[in-house]
């Protein structure tokens, strides 16, 4: 059973927003909420229990299933919103946001947090125990020595299904990433179609069901509406960018609205879950909207009109804090048309699948000339060159390694990249850094200036099989398991130095979570796309 140690990993349920964390004084139960810490949405804090001689009795197991103290009291939910606390013979204190203090004589089954209700404990405890032991019935197998891992992110990708916009929605963390975010979805819908077809449909379809009138996606999908320009954001936000966007040329962000949405990965997503659970009707139904959606780029973030997309905002990119934004708002690095091309290849295999052929070929036609452009344009003998407010931008990140991932390149220029990827500058004991490591701006600690990030991994591998390099793309994945399997947890970044969790990543990341379980199953039926360039 899997053992939760009440910090990076709580007790909380599938469905729930609370939370049970250990501090020094005991026990804390606070409620995940957008964008709030969890010091300010605290529903009782000091939880401790003591025997009739007022002996501290302490938590002896905590479970998927509940928090166990010695003298048989333990926690339970007995639903979403209800946390029990069951034992007898034992008294339960704790003290309210008010300052207030509260005593309980444990004599049965009583609600700790929740509306008011009989409970009978052996019910709850069986009841929990049945959710938990179907959840874990239907984890993919995986090496024994990555079980222990896997075992932990199955259960954070339950922990973090929520309600949200009338879906079940699985949130980044309930430790303040309380929402969902586009590119997280399409990530995590890769983990959860292991488990349920039907759950992965939803996290995309979370996303599709608030598309803008103009086919942008929005960036997140949150309790109060929707983030989609920067109108949205939150002032801490603006002022987090303003510490460095811009900061190496004194580029400012523009004072008018901004549209903010995410790398387009829809129909790669979409896609990957047909590829393993075929569905024609649920193609048929976001078919036009994933159309639209890539359209957007192309026709409100290319300011420049020379058919390569931008993006307009740090967020767009997924890459918050990169050394790319240094030198302006606005950047074009190579993973973004390398992601359209993709998706444009995507699109095609959707559009065959449905029955057009048509349309098929228009695709892989508008893929190939895409391919063409950005190698025409952006590749310079030595590296796919980034670019910021038009001019270039020095830093040597992971993104110009992107172009791999449409397995289209020109055979040499896929073979520098791979070379490059291999070299010293981006391969060590624990790849991919975000920022090569003999680059000025490289930073183990610093989310995008650094650190290893899953997602970019996983891509990579996708990218490496597509372009023919099988073995690069094999000890990569290799790597990244190991590095992930002993670190502790799965965690929102990795130090690439030490293969520690970052400095400030957040613990029980839900993209990690799914796609090491992804990774970690690698069945050849459960790829994207061939493991060949494409013609």
């Amino acid at each position: 059973m899997l053992t939760l140690d009440l910090v990076e990993r709580p007790f909380t349920e599938r469905g729930s927003r609370l939370l049970v964390t250990a501090h020094p004084d005991g026990l804390r139960i606070a409620r995940a909420a957008y964008e709030t810490p969890l010091a300010r949405t605290t529903e009782l804090s000091a939880l401790v229990v003591r025997d009739p001689a007022g002996k501290d009795l302490p938590v002896v197991s905590a479970t998927p299933t509940e928090v166990v103290f010695a003298g048989g009291v333990s926690l339970l939910f007995a639903d979403p919103a209800t946390l029990v606390i069951a034992g007898h013979r034992a008294r339960a204190s704790w003290r309210r946001p008010d300052g207030t203090e509260h005593t309980l004589a444990l004599a049965g089954c009583h609600v700790l947090v929740g509306p008011p209700g009989r409970w009978s404990e052996a019910a709850v405890r069986a009841a929990s125990e049945a959710r938990w032991d179907a959840w874990f019935a239907r984890m993919p197998p995986v090496p024994e020595d990555l079980a222990e891992r896997a075992r932990t992110a199955w259960w954070t990708l339950a922990v973090n299904l929520l309600p949200i916009a009338g879906r079940e929605g699985l949130v980044p963390s309930k430790y303040g990433y309380v929402g969902v975010w586009n590119w997280d979805a399409l990530f995590h819908a890769v983990g959860l179609r292991h488990a349920s077809p039907a759950l992965a449909r939803d996290q995309i379809l979370l996303v599709l069901d608030h598309q803008l009138p103009d086919g942008r996606l929005p960036d997140v999908v949150h309790d109060h509406g929707v983030l989609a320009e920067t109108t949205d954001l939150p002032r801490s936000d603006h002022a987090r960018l303003s510490e460095h966007v811009g900061r190496a040329n004194g580029a400012l962000p523009s004072a008018d609205p901004v549209p903010v949405t995410k790398p387009p990965l829809a129909a790669w997503a979409v896609r990957k879950l047909h590829r393993s659970h075929p569905d024609v009707p649920f193609l048929a139904s976001v078919y036009p909207r994933l159309v639209r959606a890539h359209d957007w780029w192309f026709a409100a973030s290319d300011p420049d009109g020379d058919g390569l997309p931008e993006y307009l905002h740090p967020y767009s990119s997924g890459l918050d804090d990169s050394p790319v934004w240094d030198y302006g708002p606005r950047a074009e690095p190579p993973d973004l048309n390398s992601y359209l091309i993709h998706e444009a290849d995507c699109l095609a295999d959707i559009a065959d699948a449905l029955g057009r052929p048509g349309d098929a070929a228009r695709w892989r036609t508008r893929a190939a000339a895409h391919t063409d452009l950005l190698v025409a344009r952006r590749w310079d003998g030595t590296r796919f060159r980034t670019l910021a407010d038009g001019a270039d931008v020095p830093a040597r990140t992971v993104l110009d390694l992107m172009p791999l991932f449409t397995g289209r390149l020109p055979a040499e220029i896929a073979a520098h990249l791979e070379r490059t990827l291999r070299s010293a500058a981006f391969w060590g004991e624990r790849p991919v850094p975000t920022v090569a490591f003999d680059d000025p701006a490289f930073d183990p600690d610093a989310m995008w200036r650094g650190p290893v990030w899953l997602n970019v991994n996983y891509l990579l591998v996708e990218g490496l099989r597509r372009s023919g390099f099988a073995e690069t793309a094999d000890e990569l994945r290799s790597r990244t398991l190991a590095m992930v399997a002993g670190a502790g947890g799965l965690y929102e970044y990795w130090n690439p130095l030490t293969g520690a969790r970052g400095r400030r990543a957040t613990s029980g990341f839900g993209w990690s979570a799914a796609l090491f379980v992804d990774l970690a199953t690698d069945r050849q039926d459960l790829r994207t796309g061939p493991d060949r360039p494409h013609p």
